[in-house]
């Protein structure tokens, strides 16, 4: 009997970006009475049928994007006689999806960590449950991975996990609702170790792979002070001094390393944190921006977000901190017009961002968008072939639209075609090459560059044609760049690094109550369940 842990992706490219933490969570949740899990991440090769055996237990993490592939991976291996589980997002908002088109023996909702152990030794004795509840387990509780079972040379990137969780409330996120609202910080004391080994193993590029790195806001401190909220207080105050003391060890880790997370337009106001991050290595983030009109702002729930020249101001102030910004834009709000698409970019680049992303409006189960969407799509459903459009994630990606709300003004084709055309302007060699000058060394600035050019083939899927010859050439190339970028973000190992001495964790103490005259205007936010990351 074997467990197998599987990763599934339709796509595969033989290098991975950043490694899928969930997966090797997982296998330290495994008991040892199991032996060690077989794990496949299908986004570097898919897994081989003839490796499932009767009686071995198949856990499989799914978000939406991959459901479909999930299932299909599950489907072929309870025909082999194995044991399917199914965790993750999507897993834990349709559970009962998972089981009849999954074919799951059983599903855990919430966080794996505690959970996976009582499904295998339930599998083992030949009487899983139907649901597992995982619910959310408390920071102390995260499990560190086995990275001692990874493909080291696959990765360009790893992974670990600080705090999962996210306080804001954005109508496109679904990380509120699954994660929850309240922040569950993990004791940096393990975070360090983990990076430490992952050092040890040659990885200096990490992500911190959190919801939102910047869980207590300047503003959030300053209104439970005016509402003399003090139990509150002291709850934030005590969140913010944990993530200054991670910064501080971080800062202490060898200087060449470099760490990459996700955080809200709000660390803008806050020029301590942005300090501390940026002594701390962590020399870029993604930040939701979303839209750039106060109208797509309040179409996403992001009105606290800063648009116009503001702003353009507001992403400055990162860079001049140190911090290098991923922005996250998205079209098809149904406040976009067809000038909108030219501005977006053009706030882009003058705002000094350093990559982004423009992703098309989605409703992602879980969310604000897809609950008002599903309503309204109740009175007269839309189908593609006998599934409806509610349920896209179950059509076959040849036939599967590229958006699923209509516009008031602008077709959906019109809508990919001008992204389309946002990706070429910001991602084209000259752009690319003029924006590298952030980098120390000609290595690092070619690096940069390759990296920009993996990063725009693999996400920038609006223009890619259903035609399988542009697919097959596309992939094709994705996988001969991502092998050059890991040759350029390979490092040498480092076997003898050592975790730094602890200092004695720092006092909760109260901000001083002239704390709220100092504080700056608001803005915003932007969006794991450990059996799938977001």
């Amino acid at each position: 009997m074997s467990v197998h842990l599987v990763n599934p992706s339709d796509n595969s490219f033989g290098t991975a970006v950043i490694t899928p933490r969930w997966l090797f969570v997982l296998a330290a949740a495994t008991p040892q009475s199991a032996g060690d899990p077989i794990l496949v991440d299908e986004s570097l090769e898919q897994i081989v049928p003839e490796s499932i055996q009767p009686g071995d237990i198949v856990g499989i993490s799914v978000h939406t994007g991959n459901a479909l592939r999930g299932y299909a991976v599950g489907r072929m291996a309870r025909s082999r006689g194995a044991w399917v589980v199914y965790g993750g997002i999507h897993a834990t908002l349709f559970p009962e999806e998972a089981l009849e088109r999954g074919e799951a023996h059983a599903v855990v909702k919430g966080d794996g960590d505690r959970a996976w152990g009582d499904v295998v030794a339930d599998c083992l004795a030949g009487k899983p449950n139907a649901i597992y509840e995982g619910g959310r387990i408390g920071g102390s509780q995260f499990l560190a991975a086995r990275w001692d079972l990874m493909q080291a040379d696959k990765y360009m990137w790893a992974s670990v996990q600080t705090i999962r969780g996210c306080p804001k409330h954005c109508s496109f996120c679904s990380v509120w609702r699954t994660d929850g609202q309240q922040p569950r910080q993990r004791p940096y004391q393990g975070v360090i170790d983990e990076i430490v080994q992952l050092r040890r193993l040659g990885f200096r590029f990490i992500a911190l792979a959190d919801d939102n790195f910047y869980p207590v806001s300047l503003t959030d401190l300053r209104l439970a002070h005016e509402q003399n909220n003090l139990p509150k207080l002291q709850e934030l105050t005590a969140i913010r001094a944990e993530r200054f003391a991670l910064m501080k060890e971080l800062a202490k880790l060898p200087k060449d390393m470099v760490f990459f997370t996700q955080i809200t337009m709000e660390a803008g106001e806050d020029g301590d944190y942005l300090d501390a991050m940026r002594k701390a290595n962590i020399k870029g983030a993604l930040v939701g921006v979303e839209a750039v009109t106060p109208e797509g702002l309040k179409a996403v729930f992001k009105d606290f977000n800063f648009s116009g020249d503001a702003l353009a101001g507001r992403l400055q102030t990162f860079r001049k901190h140190g911090v290098h910004v991923l922005g996250s834009f998205i079209f098809g709000l149904p406040t976009d017009k067809p000038a909108t698409f030219d501005a977006t970019v053009e706030m882009a680049i003058k705002a000094g961002v350093t990559f982004a992303q423009f992703v098309m409006m989605t409703p992602f189960p879980g969310t604000v968008d897809f609950g008002r969407w599903e309503k309204e799509q109740a009175k007269d459903p839309a189908m593609v072939g006998d599934v409806p459009i509610t349920r896209y994630w179950l059509i076959p990606t040849e036939v599967r639209p590229k958006m699923f709300t209509p516009h008031p003004t602008m077709s959906s084709d019109e809508i990919r075609e001008r992204t389309q055309r946002v990706w070429d302007r910001f991602y084209n060699w000259g752009a690319i090459w003029q924006r590298s000058a952030c980098t120390p060394n000609l290595r690092a600035r070619i690096a940069f560059v390759f990296l920009s050019k993996l990063y725009r083939q693999m996400y920038a899927g609006t223009g890619i044609s259903t035609d399988s010859a542009r697919r097959k050439k596309s992939k094709a190339w994705a996988r001969w760049t991502a092998r050059q970028c890991k040759k350029l973000f390979q490092a040498k190992p480092m076997p003898n690094l050592s975790s730094p001495k602890w200092e004695t964790p720092l006092a909760t103490v109260l901000p001083d109550p002239r704390f709220a005259m100092n504080s700056a205007q608001p803005d915003g936010p932007d969006p794991l369940v450990v059996m799938g990351d977001s």
